[in-house]
């Protein structure tokens, strides 16, 4: 019998549904990593539209309906839309911590001094914006809103390079995946640190107490995740209790995950002959030799990734593909008018993001290789670099998510009109000079 399976490929595979036929163009669309970019592109232009249509005044009470339960004497209430900006970000931060714990314990940024490169330009593309920001409206109302200039948006920018193809190298898209991701730690960072409200120390001790509770699960061995889905969503309450805004907990759970696997690819292998030794010939719900050999090798095939990994698998198409655009479509819409065009918010958070992220770039990644901190891959040129700073200037989606904390309604507008124009200008300036680069030669 075991012979006849080996000869008939057919065994060695899962049986077929109807489902499956429709599923495989739709898991192929999902591997597609710019797809999540044009699915929020689609939703943002959807939330323009409908801002500026008959329909606006409904379409803005839909996101401001009250949502909230209470516990004890304790009462969560707040909008949809903060549901979204406070709950389900929180899960896209989360993502966002996977990715950079994986590239630096896993992927390219294993190597400290590449890793060093984008870290710095990080920094530089937070800190030189935010700076001209800040030149150009201290002392006025807008002031509390330097954050907003702060945070790259790694949707749209690996959507804008995965348009160039194979005109640019691989190492540009590492280089502009990391720093968007450094960006985006460090945003949520400026968040908990500049637009949290008083602190409860109380609610932040039950907090620290559920992230001791949760390593001490890790440690123990419990490798169930509903289990740390439930902890962990305490804490996210405790640390909401606390006054500290509560998405820094996706981030800090994130970094919490463990990058280990359980099962090597040898006692993986050595699990699968004894499948192959006892192959279940006989259909049966009795407890039989056969049955708790399929059911070791089913824990062991998943535990051959890493908790981290399987995490990340898991929730990037969701947090791409509904979160995000959920979040642009909540957050996005505002009338679109010539009159904001000379406010002061709208043009210090353009030049913010069109001249101090290219700038603070460039300057720092240009600083940390002159001091050999870091090192520049020999194909990333400095003029691809340029291109690709230019490109960091698109902060939509982080930086829509922190105006929306740091400008009260009277200048929520006009930070949007200018965020909206800055990633505009930025894509089409950055892609337009990425286009021209390679037709002219790549020279360092």
């Amino acid at each position: 019998m075991i012979k006849d399976q080996k000869e008939n490929p057919e065994t060695t595979r899962l049986p077929k549904e109807l489902v499956d036929r429709l599923k495989r163009p739709f898991v192929r669309f999902l591997h597609i990593t710019s797809a999540g970019g044009a699915v929020l592109l689609l939703f943002t232009v959807a939330a323009l539209v409908l801002s500026n249509s008959p329909w606006a005044d409904s379409f803005e009470h839909v996101w401001e309906t009250p949502i909230g339960f209470r516990v004890s004497s304790l009462e969560f209430a707040r909008s949809l839309r903060e549901w979204i900006n406070d709950g389900l970000m929180t899960l896209f931060f989360f993502l966002v911590a996977l990715e950079l714990k994986r590239e630096l314990v896993l992927g390219e940024l294993n190597n400290p001094r590449m890793a060093a490169l984008s870290i710095s330009a990080a920094l530089g593309g937070m800190i030189a914006p935010a700076l001209i920001y800040l030149a150009l409206q201290s002392g006025q109302p807008g002031q509390n809103g330097w954050g907003t200039v702060m945070a790259t948006d790694t949707a749209f920018v690996i959507g804008c390079l995965a348009l160039l193809g194979s005109r640019i190298p691989q190492s540009l898209r590492v280089f502009m995946l990391s720093l968007a991701i450094v960006d985006d730690i460090g945003a949520i960072l400026v968040v908990a640190i500049g637009y949290s409200g008083n602190i409860v120390w109380d609610a932040l001790a039950l907090a620290a107490l559920g992230l001791v509770v949760l390593r001490a699960l890790a440690i123990l061995g419990f490798r169930g995740f509903p289990l740390y889905f439930l902890v962990g969503g305490l804490i996210w309450l405790a640390v909401d209790a606390s006054g500290i805004h509560a998405t820094i907990t996706g981030v800090i759970l994130g970094l919490m995950t463990p990058a280990r696997r359980w099962v090597s690819d040898n006692r993986l292998y050595e699990i699968l002959d004894q499948v192959i030794a006892h192959p279940g010939i006989h259909e049966s719900s009795a407890d039989t030799k056969d049955r708790e050999t399929l059911q070791i090798a089913e824990v062991a095939v998943r535990e051959t990734l890493s908790p981290l990994e399987r995490l990340e698998i898991w929730l990037h198409p969701w947090v791409g593909f509904a979160i995000m655009p959920l979040f642009a479509f909540a957050n996005a819409g505002l009338p679109l008018t010539f009159n904001g065009l000379g406010n002061s918010v709208t043009v210090a958070i353009f030049l913010g993001f069109v001249l101090g992220k290219p700038v603070g770039i460039l300057l720092f990644s240009w600083l940390a290789i002159r001091s050999h901190i870091a090192i520049r891959p020999p194909e990333l040129s400095w003029r691809l670099l340029i291109g690709g700073s230019l490109l960091a200037g698109i902060g939509f989606t982080m930086a829509l998510f922190i105006a929306n904390m740091a400008f009260g309604k009277s200048l929520i507008d006009s930070a949007k009109l200018g965020i909206v124009l800055a990633s505009v200008f930025s894509a089409v300036a950055g892609l337009a000079l990425l286009m021209w680069l390679p037709a002219r030669g790549k020279t360092p």
